[in-house]
């Protein structure tokens, strides 16, 4: 195999491109400028990835995989209230330590942009896992994206540094995952009793 070939596997390419995305944004991720980063001509590029879409695409999905990895281990907290406020935390510290690639998580691309929807599966798993646990199979998936919604507000207000007043801003995170833990355990809890 060539230099120039090995330099342009799949892997090496969303590599060089999740740097650009966390260098300068989305608006960086350009063909040309990954090509450049790994050291390749632009049409090299093409043979991997057909478009910038399918490559935006591949980048979404290898965050995802990252973002699992800090998460899946949680999923089997015997206390499901202590696994996802531990998951609540993990989401957190990989969105502070790559902010740009959380951000792509959550931005309105195009379909053939987004990330592969079985990866996204994947990775949401171990939390509608915790969820059901907790809040009951009926409820997960609204339990899940309850928290999901939280957490992705919060975070995103805290990274584009909305939170002027001061205060524990750490602390407030836990404090409004704690609340939301502690509600969905109490409802499923008064469901239980009512059916009961």
């Amino acid at each position: 195999m060539s230099p120039a070939r090995a330099r342009t596997s799949r892997p090496e390419i969303v590599q060089a491109a999740r740097t650009l995305l966390e260098e300068g944004g989305l608006d960086a991720v350009t063909m040309g400028a990954v090509a450049e980063r790994v050291g390749v001509r632009g049409p090299s590029l093409y043979k991997r990835f057909p478009n910038r879409a399918a490559l935006i695409s591949a980048i979404g999905g290898a965050v995802l995989e990252d973002l699992a990895k800090g998460i899946e281990p949680l999923g089997d907290d015997p206390d499901p209230g202590m696994g996802l406020r531990a998951m609540a935390t993990a989401f957190r510290a990989f969105a502070h330590a790559h902010p740009r690639s959380y951000e792509l998580l959550f931005m309105n691309l195009p379909a053939e942009a987004r990330p592969p929807a079985d990866r996204n599966a994947l990775t949401a798993g171990p939390l509608l896992a915790l969820a059901a646990r907790l809040a009951g199979p009926d409820r997960a998936l609204d339990a899940a994206r309850l928290l999901t919604a939280f957490a992705n507000g919060f975070i995103s207000m805290e990274l584009s540094g909305a939170f002027r007043l001061g205060g524990d801003v750490d602390g407030a995170y836990r404090y409004g995952v704690d609340v939301l833990v502690d509600a969905l355990s109490r409802r499923a809890g008064e469901g239980v009793a009512s059916a009961g």
